[in-house]
C-alpha cells in the first residue's frame, strides 16, 4: 500500500466550525471501543476499509485499560495506538484517532511518539483527542495514580504543552509542576505541521474542559443530559458553541465533534444531523449506545458501518 504524505511544509486543516468547506459537508465518524471484539487489531482494520469503502471520514478509538471494571471485567483490551496502526495499513484516506487519551495516565514523551509514528505510517491523517478520563477511580486508582481531579487535569494541560513541543522536532527543555525535560530533541516531527490536530473532551456545561478546548482545534463535548449514543439537544449545542467561540485564543479551524445513534432512515437521518451541523457541528460520530450489548461486538457495528454514513449535506 502506497502511504500518501502531504508534500513537505504543508499542513493539514480542516473546516472551521460555522465555515462551509469546499466538499460543503459535515464529515462522518465511526466511534468504537478499544475492548471486546475490537481489542483484535484484525477486527478493527476490518471495520476501517469496511468505513473507507462506504464513505465515512474517520475512525476513533476509546483509550482505556480497564474502563468500568464492574461492567467489564473478562473483556480483553487492546493498546489503541497499535489498533490504529492497523487501520492505518488498511486505509488510504480516513482520518485516524482517539476519543479521547487521557494524557494524564501516560508519560508525554512516550505518547508523543506514539502519535509521530502514527502520523508517519498514516501519511499525516491523525487526529489527536485528549481528556481527563475515567472512571478516575478505575483507570487511575486501580494503579495507586492520583485520583484528584485538580491534579489530572494540571498533568492534562503541562503534557498537552510537551507534546505540541515535542511534535516541533525542536529542543525542548521544560521544568513544571508535574513534568521536567532537560535539553531532548524527538525526532521525526510529526508528518502534519505545526502538528496534528487537537480535540479536547469533556462534558458540558462544565466550563473548564471548554475552556481548555478553546485553546486548541476542536472540541469533543459529552453531555450531562445526552449519555454516550444519545444525540444532545440543539439548544445545548448552540450555547456551547457560542461559549468556545466567545473564549477562542487563536485563529484557525476549529471542529466541534458531536454524536450518538442515527437512524436508519435517511431522511430521519438528516431531520437529527442537519439541525446539529447548522448549531456549529462539523463531524457527526456515529455510536453504539453504551449500554448496548453491540457496543463492543463486530458484527452489529461492521453492518451499521457498511450502511454509509447518514449523508446530510451543509446548505452554502
Amino acid at each position: 500500500m502506497r502511504l500518501r504524505a502531504p508534500p513537505p511544509g504543508k499542513e493539514i486543516r480542516l473546516p472551521p466550525a460555522g465555515v462551509v468547506p469546499d466538499d460543503a459537508r459535515v464529515r462522518y465518524s465511526i466511534n468504537i471501543p478499544n475492548f471486546g471484539d475490537f481489542a483484535d487489531p484484525r477486527a478493527v482494520a476490518r471495520v476501517a476499509k469496511a468505513a473507507e469503502d462506504a464513505g465515512w471520514d474517520g475512525l476513533f478509538v476509546w483509550d482505556h485499560v480497564v474502563h468500568d471494571k464492574r461492567e467489564r471485567r473478562g473483556l480483553p483490551f487492546g493498546d489503541p495506538w497499535m489498533l490504529l496502526t492497523a487501520a492505518a495499513l488498511a486505509t488510504s484516506r480516513l482520518r485516524l484517532g482517539t476519543l479521547v487519551t487521557p494524557v494524564a495516565r501516560r508519560r508525554p514523551e512516550q505518547l508523543a511518539r506514539q502519535v509521530a509514528t502514527l502520523d508517519a505510517l498514516s501519511g499525516g491523517r491523525v487526529i489527536f483527542s485528549a481528556g481527563i478520563g475515567g472512571p478516575i477511580e478505575d483507570e487511575f486508582g486501580s494503579f495507586g495514580d492520583t485520583t484528584d481531579a485538580v491534579v489530572l487535569a494540571q498533568r492534562l494541560d503541562e503534557g498537552l504543552g510537551l507534546l505540541d513541543r515535542y511534535w516541533s522536532g525542536e529542543p525542548v527543555t521544560h521544568e513544571g509542576r508535574h513534568y521536567r525535560v532537560q535539553d531532548v530533541e524527538l525526532l521525526p516531527a510529526t508528518v502534519q505541521q505545526p502538528r496534528p490536530p487537537v480535540w479536547i473532551g469533556g462534558f458540558w456545561p462544565h466550563r473548564r474542559p471548554m475552556l481548555r478546548a478553546a485553546r486548541w482545534d476542536g472540541v469533543v463535548p459529552l453531555f450531562k443530559s445526552a449519555t454516550h449514543g444519545h444525540p444532545p439537544a440543539v439548544e445545548e449545542v448552540r450555547e456551547l458553541v457560542a461559549f468556545v467561540r466567545e473564549h477562542r485564543e487563536r485563529t484557525g479551524p476549529f471542529e466541534v465533534v458531536l454524536g450518538g445513534v442515527s437512524p436508519g432512515d435517511p431522511a430521519e437521518a438528516r431531520e437529527l444531523v442537519g439541525p446539529l451541523a447548522e448549531a456549529g457541528a462539523t463531524w457527526w460520530d456515529e455510536r453504539q449506545l453504551q449500554s448496548s450489548d453491540d457496543l463492543h461486538r463486530l458484527g452489529p457495528v461492521l453492518r451499521r458501518v457498511e450502511q454509509g454514513p447518514p449523508g446530510y449535506r451543509a446548505r452554502s
